[in-house]
């Protein structure tokens, strides 16, 4: 390759390459920590006796016990990821702006 292509060429990788695999990435992230929190599992079994307890009386506590858990687990869940998205996001911005850097101290 030219060496007077070079620029051209960091441009391509930072701006293009780099953004496409951050996106990936972060993208797996939040699909993991969805599954590691059990967002989908909760969701669905919402109305579902916690524990699976099905027996005679129990069962309407059960169902009312699983209720309050998961009305206290969802949201603390849903703000983790929010929390991880805000980081994500962050990042994104810092790596996107780390190239302007030098211009910045060489102005100042």
């Amino acid at each position: 390759m030219p060496i007077y292509l070079y620029p051209l060429y960091f441009l391509y990788f930072w701006y293009i390459y780099v953004p496409k695999r951050l996106i990936h990435t972060f993208v797996d992230v939040i699909l993991y920590f969805f599954q590691l929190l059990s967002i989908p599992l909760l969701i669905k079994t919402f109305f579902k006796p916690l524990k699976n307890e099905y027996r005679g009386d129990l069962v309407i506590f059960s169902i009312g016990m699983g209720i309050v858990v998961k009305t206290v687990l969802i949201p603390i869940s849903l703000l983790l990821i929010a929390v991880v998205v805000m980081v994500e996001v962050f990042t994104f911005a810092s790596v996107m702006l780390i190239p302007f850097l030098p211009i910045y101290f060489l102005m100042r």
